[in-house]
């Protein structure tokens, strides 16, 4: 990255005033040329910069998905594995909760983090979208309570100290409000929101001088996020769309060259870019725009239900190899670190809080061996290769019925070649320029100077380190706090008729209360037959409990295929009121998909009670009273301060629904990474110190389709997958910085029923 040359200056009282105009005239071209150096430009072979073209390794750090005190380390460790470039999406949902009021602070610091790649000695790509898919949740993020937060809200220093964050697959939720507002297609009001948001990032990053004109890592930016697919869905407003994106963002003058991924129809001079398992296949279209891949897959998210995602890094590498070897010159893994869906964060909705995704750096900022170390020596070989690589596009050679050999020359001599074995089965010892060389099934060796090759992607020599956690805490001293089914505040609203769930809660909470009474009249024959009616309850999801005058009747779930739910139970009712209370429970909202703003969630009904005199009775028309919420957590019960406002139980069973836990634990010694495991328990959130680990889940994977792992073939995303029959995710990061040596808070909400014995703290270790 090229700074403005020091000039030595001679300063006098004395000088001619043409001398000093020459001065500055002199000044302003050595400027002029500085940033003409500086200029990052493409041609169809690669990124441009500094006038030099480049091969460029990239990975995907999201900076919300760690603490700010691991981001050092997550960035020197993907430099130590051979990274040119740090990748990241800007979460429009975190930094303007409100419209016109940012944040950047914490997790969302998004400068300091920029800042530390650049110290690093590494590039950004920043993905400012605002559209971000990420299995990132639609939702509400209380403020950090730590006592050194700074730029909480650049403005509006003086408001209330409780802030909701709002978040839908990157788009806050006020956006789903404004008025005529149609998410994603040529929409005025969607786009002049998009705009501001773009414009005001952008206008940050320079205003920070961390674009690579100016000194800073910033190369390339990202506008919207595979749209293409779309376009088609959304109708005669998405071709208009996404060319008025690929325009308005050349029209910030970042001084960086724009991408858009899986966008086919990209304007120029914005370059279409590749996302998925594979992109060999794949080129831009238009011949002067580099090959590049933005996500190259490096495994899968986990979903609460589903099994854990592998890919092996044989066919990882192998992926890499195969499209550098056909021209390719910018290649990014999605993700490199995963990290944690903390909060409420996490989309889907039922996505997991682990993001770990099988990346390089697990989601506890630990190394994952061998793919790690096995990635980082096809980097250096790759390195090796670029004099030749960058100097044109290859000559291809069939050397077998399944091996061909792709060769780079350099006019000063330089030579790389790439031969490639395409069978799933079969090695074979192929003959290339006068050497034998012999090549596993489903594999590449890379050699630098055509003539020794000094990597094969299907030849690990890295040792496989499996990580444990070591338990540090089996026992806590409990204190339980009860919900209380029947009890309603002042916030608490009738309507008649069933409303959507999000209208409601504006996702400031997982939560909301359907609360409705039924009359029985004395001459119902079940009151002397014992034969109980049957209560039916429709919901669009995602999980749900039923209570009938204060006593629970169970509840029931969807899953990622299908959030949709139905209760359907016999309920004991009396004569007179009876009174019905559905508990109605999010679990991360939409992340993909078309027409945001006509998805919905909670008890949309029917409702209906069957096994009456009159047969059926449909409820869904009648009065409901809404609730948005739990009462613990409008009493703040998961903070440090709030957690006093209720008289604790203890020791708690931890067998009761809807029952808040609280225990205090010190710090484990060391500096190992720490998490929580809650296998024992059902499912809710948990906080530590009033910062929110996350929702938590002992969901169990189906128990069929984990089995033998071959890397050789085209990988899916339920290859390779582990822990069938087994939970989804049992361990809970807790990250370091957020404990004290001792007296730490832990806060549990638990919605179904656990057993809180079962719960210990434990690091990880490899």
């Amino acid at each position: 990255m090229a700074a403005a040359p020091r000039l030595p200056v001679t300063c006098s009282g004395g000088g001619s005033s043409s001398s000093r105009i020459l001065l500055i005239v002199f000044l302003a071209a050595a400027l002029l040329a500085s940033a003409a150096n500086a200029a990052v430009s493409y041609d169809h072979r690669s990124l441009v910069i500094n006038g030099r073209r480049r091969i460029l390794i990239s990975g995907s750090i999201h900076y919300p998905r760690s603490a700010p005190e691991m981001w050092p380390g997550l960035i020197q460790k993907a430099k130590d594995g051979g990274l040119d470039v740090v990748q990241t999406y800007v979460f429009w949902n975190g930094h303007e909760p409100a419209q016109g009021q940012y944040y950047f602070a914490d997790r969302y610091d998004l400068v300091r983090f920029v800042k530390l790649v650049r110290q690093a000695g590494l590039y950004v790509h920043l993905r400012v979208g605002p559209y971000v898919c990420a299995e990132w949740n639609f939702g509400y993020r209380p403020p950090p309570t730590t006592h050194h937060q700074h730029n909480t809200l650049a403005d509006s220093e003086n408001r209330s100290p409780r802030l909701y964050l709002f978040f839908f697959s990157g788009f806050p939720v006020w956006l789903k409000y404004v008025p005529g507002i149609r998410f994603r297609t040529d929409n005025g009001p969607f786009k002049a929101a998009m705009q501001k948001f773009v414009e005001k990032i952008v206008s940050m990053m320079k205003s920070e001088g961390l674009f690579e004109w100016q000194g800073g890592p910033i190369i390339m930016a990202q506008v919207e996020n595979e749209f293409g697919p779309m376009e088609s869905v959304v109708g005669s407003g998405g071709k208009p769309y996404a060319h008025w994106a690929a325009q308005m963002a050349v029209g910030t003058n970042a001084g960086v060259p724009w991408v858009m991924c899986k966008q086919d129809d990209a304007p120029d001079p914005v370059i279409n870019t590749c996302n998925g398992f594979y992109c060999d296949y794949f080129t831009p279209n238009n011949k002067y725009k580099p090959t590049m891949w933005t996500e190259a897959w490096t495994g899968w998210f986990t979903k609460f239900g589903g099994a854990a995602p592998h890919r092996p890094v044989e066919d990882l590498a192998f992926a890499v190899a195969r499209f550098v070897q056909k021209g390719g010159s910018f290649v990014n893994y999605y993700m490199y670190h995963g990290g944690t869906n903390f909060g409420r964060t996490a989309g889907g909705p039922f996505i997991a809080t682990s993001y770990d995704y099988d990346a390089p750096i697990d989601e506890f900022g630990l190394l994952r061996q061998p793919k790690w170390g096995h990635l980082r020596n096809m980097h250096r070989a790759i390195k090796q290769a670029e004099p030749a690589l960058v100097s044109g596009d290859p000559t291809i050679r069939s050397i077998g019925n399944y091996e061909k050999a792709y060769v780079f020359k350099s006019k000063n001599g330089a030579c790389a070649a790439f031969l490639s074995n395409y069978h799933v089965k079969s090695a074979v010892r192929i003959r290339f320029d006068g050497r034998h060389y012999d090549l596993p099934a489903w594999s590449i060796s890379i050699l630098p100077d055509c003539k020794t090759a000094v990597f094969n992607t299907a030849t690990v020599k890295e040792p496989t380190l499996l990580p444990k956690m070591s338990p540090v805490m089996h026992r806590f001293a409990w204190q339980s706090y009860s919900e209380d089914t029947n009890s309603l505040d002042d916030s608490a609203f009738a309507r008649d008729g069933l409303i959507e769930q999000l209208s409601l809660t504006w996702d400031k909470s997982d939560y909301l209360w359907y609360t409705t009474h039924v009359n029985i009249g004395s001459n119902e024959r079940f009151l002397k037959s014992g034969q109980w009616p049957q209560l039916s309850v429709y919901s669009a999801g995602h999980s749900m409990q039923v209570f009938v005058n204060g006593r629970s009747y169970g509840s029931v779930y969807g899953g990622y295929d299908n959030p949709k739910l139905t209760f359907s139970g016999y309920v004991k009712m009396w004569q007179g009121s009876n009174k019905i209370s559905i508990l109605s429970s999010a679990v991360g909202l939409p992340n993909n998909g078309d027409h945001f703003e006509l998805w919905n969630v909670g008890v949309l009904g029917p409702v209906t009670l069957s096994g009456l005199n009159e047969g059926k009775r449909d409820l869904s028309h009648q009065r409901w009273i809404y609730q948005v919420g739990l009462k613990g957590e409008s009493l703040g019960l998961h903070t440090v301060t709030g957690s006093s406002a209720v008289e604790w139980a203890g020791p708690g069973g931890g067998t009761q629904p809807l029952t808040w836990h609280k225990a205090l634990f010190n710090a484990p010694a060391g500096s190992d990474p720490v998490a929580l495991d809650m296998g024992s328990m059902g499912k809710g959130q948990v906080w530590v110190n009033g910062r929110h680990a996350g929702r938590y889940w002992s969901y169990r994977a189906h128990s069929r389709g984990c089995g033998r792992c071959s890397y050789a073939g085209t990988y899916r995303e339920d290859q390779c997958t582990s822990n069938c029959g087994d939970l989804s995710q049992r361990w809970y990061h807790v990250p370091r910085s957020w404990l004290k040596p001792s007296g730490n808070l832990l806060v549990v909400l638990e919605e179904y029923g656990g057993d809180l014995a079962g719960v210990s703290l434990a690091t990880r270790t490899t």
